[in-house]
């Protein structure tokens, strides 16, 4: 049975509470907008596309149950919801194209005479339904493309190990994931022979959360310190890293979760490939490069404490953010739902119209 992050039943929303995981699997409701954003915020819900997609549904949720007088006021509460959710994380560029392209279409159904506000509501409605679905096929066809990358200068019976960091597998998506999806891919394909996934401290997403999709899924995996990424390239023949990303600049600069970077200069060290998994909404055109891309820091708690109990010194000042920006000139490909682009290339995918499509 696969894992599911996200609950979308009749209209009830519920996501699976990665706090406490993997000790308990809790689901939480969610009953509007500021469920919505206080479950991302707490990364009760986390990775880009799952933000997105969450978020949008809480107000799917609000949507169904509240009544409005007219369309200009259901189009005004659109969008002031929408931006508020945006607020919750920053870095992660999803929610925020969702965001755009969902206060477009509010705004065409709005000035449309011909439709009501009923239709209008339930227009709006199909659309953020149609994003689980969609998000789940986007996921397999990066896994699709990243596998067949990854692959094609190993030879035919040869098994291949990967490096990934934090979590993008299904806890991360809508289901089947970006990064992990390729691995999940190689695995179908009996190509894999292992992955090493990364604990990521401070929040432990690889050690709480991709350790648990991988037992859960059978996937040969090995657990491994952040600090123990280029002990392993030396010692042991790797032949990729595959990580997910919160944006992309125009140019290729990624933002992902922090300690990324260093693993790439790690990587191109040892002359391993690097390649960054996430579909085109990932992608922020309107961002030049990586140094204008927003880095969300996060509480010193989260350093501070493990599981309540205080593992640093009382009175010592911490730095906790939440990502870096890995440099294009470090990443050998971005495998997209349409394709694997080097950084250079992402040009060609500037017009595309394949974001949230029905």
């Amino acid at each position: 049975m696969a894992l599911e992050a996200i609950k979308w039943v009749n209209g009830k929303l519920e996501v699976l509470d990665q706090i406490l995981l993997p000790a308990i699997t809790r689901y939480v409701p969610v009953r509007g907008v500021e469920d919505g954003w206080l479950v991302i915020n707490k990364m009760q819900v986390r990775g880009a596309p799952a933000i997105a997609i969450v978020g949008c549904l809480s107000l799917a949720v609000e949507l169904q149950n509240e009544q409005y007088p007219d369309k200009c006021t259901l189009r005004r509460e659109i969008e002031g919801k929408l931006n508020y959710l945006v607020s919750a994380r920053p870095t992660a560029v999803n929610i925020k194209i969702a965001t755009e392209e969902l206060i477009e279409l509010a705004n065409k159904l709005s000035k449309d005479d011909s439709i009501t506000i009923s239709q209008m509501t339930e227009q709006f409605l199909k659309k953020i339904d149609s994003m689980l679905e969609k998000d789940i096929a986007d996921n397999k066809a990066i896994g699709d493309f990243g596998a067949k990358e990854i692959l094609k200068n190993i030879p035919k019976d040869n098994l291949v190990r990967v490096i990934t960091h934090c979590n993008t597998g299904s806890l991360a998506t809508a289901g089947y994931g970006t990064a992990l999806g390729v691995v999940r891919s190689l695995h179908d394909k009996n190509r894999l022979e292992h992955v090493y996934c990364t604990e990521t401290r401070p929040y432990n997403q690889g050690a709480r959360l991709t350790a648990y999709e991988l037992v859960h899924d059978k996937i040969p995996g090995t657990l491994i310190c952040d600090d123990m990424v280029a002990a392993l390239m030396k010692s042991r023949p790797i032949s990729a890293v595959v990580v997910g990303a919160d944006r992309v600049a125009a140019n290729g600069d990624t933002a992902n979760k922090i300690g990324t970077y260093q693993i790439a200069i790690i990587a191109k060290h040892h002359g391993v490939p690097l390649y960054v998994a996430a579909p085109q909404t990932s992608i922020d055109f309107r961002i030049p490069g990586g140094d204008h891309i927003p880095i969300e820091e996060r509480p010193d708690r989260e350093m501070t404490h493990l599981n309540d109990q205080r593992i640093a010194a009382v009175g010592i000042q911490c730095w906790n953010p939440a990502f870096d920006v890995t440099p294009a000139s470090l990443i050998t490909g971005i495998i997209t739902e349409v394709g694997v682009f080097r950084p250079e290339e992402l040009t060609k995918l500037r017009n595309s119209s394949q974001r949230f499509d029905n």
